[in-house]
């Protein structure tokens, strides 16, 4: 199957034909290898291709979608993925989409987990990692450009980021309390000022027509799509037995206190605090799987995220690299089973992360389907976005302090890394360089500081 994109929409008379969910599977396949370039990039995927070319989804609708997962904690375009197989093939349709878009990229990293872990130090794959490093210093900054050039409209924006910033630096306040806080602020500000946190435009804004689509903008609701108490009710507790389940059976393996187990409950709580997307939640993920639980280094914080830039789905798969490294350091089935440890603690991790987002979207959905106006609430929403602004200015400074001082500041500064980090940032900003080819070049540039001047390292 062709993955290049269309350069123009298909002629608006073409016959339109009723997808299978064969036809759906392969395409969903596809897109859990090909899902590069962050949530920007994958939802640019999903639109040219089921929107323009294949004509699966209308724009309205498909735009009214995005409006819903935007504003649920968790991976949107994985959400997204999820709402329109649901929406075309029912639940099947939506697990199908939503697993297919994470498996891919679960498998990967478990293999590069693996190699990380296995032949770390051996010269070329440390200068690699060496010369990535500053890459994902320059990506965190750029990450927290972007956002904060969406949300910080207005200056009880910018003070709110101000405020975050200030909380996670120099008090350590914990993540979720700057999400409370952020989102109270949002809930009570909205009463006396409301304009300040009204959302900016929407990804509603330039609705485009590309012609008649299976899913069209007055395509009336499917049977399966309405609302009903009851579907519901069986959604929660389908998702919560099945929550139960996994939790009980590692509390069994385990017990309370075990790796796996903390891991699970940890995971959580993190699915649950993705506003903003993965960038937001790592400084999260950070304070618990570092400084907490220490399931792996900062400077192994670091290099999960370079890989987790690298490979297809969301970026918050960096999750299964943490999971990995710490069941592999950690032992969790014992010294000689070190790999599937690793792999075990993975997958669990990956479980407890995505499995609120399948409820969410199953249980919402309907709900959502009910309406195509738009959405209301949003400004506990728009509060969180411009916190979430300062706490990923702070994560890129902690990881510009372990890349360009890995000693300390009592030990030296690695001048090189910094005119790479500089470099990188330039590329991003000014030339728009893509995420791939930044990293290729700064692992190309770590390789030969490594092997050509080694005593400069």
């Amino acid at each position: 199957m062709d993955t290049a994109l269309p350069d123009a929409p298909p002629a608006l008379s073409a016959p339109l034909q009723p997808v299978s969910f064969a036809e759906a599977l392969r395409f969903w396949l596809k897109l859990g290898f090909i899902s590069f370039g962050g949530p920007a990039g994958q939802i640019a995927i999903m639109h040219a291709e089921l929107v323009e070319r294949r004509r699966w989804i209308s724009e309205k609708r498909f735009l009214h979608a995005l409006n819903f997962c935007m504003l649920l904690p968790g991976p949107e375009a994985q959400q997204l993925a999820t709402y329109i197989g649901w929406l075309m093939h029912r639940t099947r349709g939506g697990i199908v989409a939503g697993a297919l878009f994470v498996l891919p990229s679960l498998f990967i990293l478990i293999a590069l987990s693996w190699i990380y872990l296995r032949f770390g130090n051996v010269p070329a794959v440390a200068g690699i990692f060496y010369g990535i490093k500053p890459a994902v210093t320059a990506l965190v900054l750029h990450a927290a450009h972007r956002i904060g050039s969406r949300a910080l409209k207005n200056r009880w924006m910018w003070g709110i980021a101000a405020a975050a910033f200030v909380a996670i630096f120099a008090f350590d306040a914990p993540f979720p309390a700057i999400v409370l806080a952020a989102g109270l602020i949002g809930h009570f500000g909205a009463r006396w000022a409301p304009e300040v946190f009204a959302p900016g435009g929407g990804h509603g804004s330039a609705v485009q027509r590309y012609g008649p689509a299976l899913i069209d903008d007055d395509t009336p609701t499917p049977p399966h799509a309405r609302f009903s108490r009851s579907h519901l009710a069986k959604v929660v507790a389908v998702g919560l037995g099945l929550w139960l389940a996994a939790m009980g059976a590692l509390v069994a393996m385990q017990g309370l206190h075990g790796t796996l187990t903390q891991m699970g409950w940890f995971f959580t709580k993190a699915a649950l605090l993705t506003f903003g997307g993965a960038y937001a939640v790592l400084p999260y993920v950070y304070q618990g799987a570092v400084e907490q639980y220490h399931w792996l280094s900062g400077t192994q914080m670091i290099d999960g995220l370079a890989l987790g830039e690298t490979t297809p789905g969301p970026l918050i798969m960096v999750v299964a690299f943490v999971g990995f490294v710490g069941g592999w350091l950690k032992q969790v089935l014992g010294p000689d089973s070190l790999f599937l440890a690793g792999a075990l603690a993975a997958t669990v991790v990956t479980f407890f992360t995505f499995l609120p987002s399948f409820v969410f979207i199953l249980a919402g959905g309907p709900a959502i389907e009910a309406t195509h106006g738009r959405l209301g609430f949003t400004a506990p929403l728009s509060a969180i976005t411009a916190a979430v602004v300062g706490v990923i200015l702070n994560l890129a400074l902690f990881f510009a302090y372990h890349v360009l001082w890995p000693q300390g500041f009592s030990g030296r500064f690695d001048a090189i890394l910094a005119v790479v980090a500089v470099a990188a940032a330039i590329a991003l900003f000014r030339f728009k360089v893509g995420v791939m080819p930044l990293l290729g070049a700064c692992a190309a540039i770590g390789l030969a500081v490594t092997l050509l001047l080694p005593p400069l390292r």
